[in-house]
């Protein structure tokens, strides 16, 4: 019979009791589901009330015809035959699908270059920030009401600073011409400050190594904001142009303080026009019928955005 090498002797065996796991609990995980829905219910309950209530009764109302204290009358699709058949709706449409075309072209490169330029500064960052978000902070009337006085054909900044070096008087609000391009202009600065934020946010995560890489290359200033910066910002940009897109689409306080959307409407957009129906015409059923029917074309930009872009956030 062979001995047994130390190396093939067969391990000690311990004889201390092996921890057993204390059986799961029947309805543990029930138990944790219906805790879970009890703190959800009340958040539920608010955002229903708040949110799909007026779009439920947007949409029965835009089949109505009332005045918001006698019964409403059911009429059909009669709101919508005479919202088509209004000629004011192809001009606040176009006006503000031009409204959306100035501030993709203005106003959606600004913050990211503001940014990327404001990521190279050292010395008095901090301020160079408060600074950029300070029109963020200012309530939107009062920067409209500012910058009216800014457009002011007279005794406006604009207008005295071009006529140093020559140029104007210009009538910015008064003209069909340049009414659209004055509001986008504002719109610009009192909304870019946040997007410069996220934008700066975004840029800190980028690894350095990346642009040491390109540098190495013999990659320059722009070549690295193209191949390097850009493609690691593609998730960003695409939330924030989607974002810009909806806000654009949406636009009324612009128009309504500059301009109540003229010159010769001018400057009328689909919210403006909303308002006139409601509050200045009494057209409940109808303001609602143009109401649903932005509803329905935000959602279905928003749906297309996305799965085009589905890729940005994956590769």
């Amino acid at each position: 019979m062979a001995l047994l090498t130390p190396s093939r002797r067969p391990a000690a065996v311990s004889k201390e009791p092996v921890p057993r796991t204390p059986p799961r609990r029947r309805g543990t995980g029930a138990r944790k589901q219906f805790t879970a829905w009890l703190f959800l219910v009340p958040a539920l309950l608010i955002f229903g009330l708040f949110a799909w209530w007026p779009i439920a009764r947007s949409l029965l109302l835009s089949f109505q015809k009332t005045n918001l204290v006698e019964p409403a009358v059911w009429i059909g699709l009669d709101n919508f035959r005479a919202l088509f058949d209004d000629p004011l709706l192809g001009t606040a449409v176009g006006n503000t699908l031009f409204f959306v075309a100035l501030g993709l072209l203005i106003g959606f490169p600004a913050p990211l270059v503001l940014a990327a330029v404001m990521s190279t500064v050292r010395r008095g960052a901090g301020v160079y920030r408060f600074l950029v978000y300070l029109p963020v902070v200012i309530p939107p009337v009062v920067a409209i009401l500012l910058w009216k006085w800014f457009y002011d054909p007279g005794s406006g900044l604009f207008n005295n600073a071009l006529g140093k070096v020559g140029l104007g008087p210009y009538s910015w609000l008064e003209s069909s011409d340049s009414a659209m391009l004055s509001l986008v202009l504002e719109a610009t600065w009192a909304g870019m400050g946040g997007a410069v934020l996220i934008y700066l946010a975004a840029m800190v995560g980028i690894p350095g190594e990346l642009y040491e890489a390109a540098e190495m290359d013999g990659a320059g200033i722009w070549r690295r904001i193209w191949h390097v910066m850009l493609p690691q910002l593609r998730s960003v940009i695409g939330l924030l142009l989607l974002v810009q897109l909806i806000n654009t689409v949406q636009v009324f306080t612009e128009p309504y303080v500059f301009t109540g959307g003229g010159p010769e409407n001018s400057t009328l957009t689909v919210l403006l026009l909303i308002f006139r129906y409601a509050f200045q015409d009494g057209e409940y059923g109808q303001a609602a019928a143009l109401s649903f029917l932005m509803v329905l074309a935000l959602a279905l930009l928003s749906a297309v955005y996305l799965r085009a872009t589905r890729s940005w956030s994956t590769s």
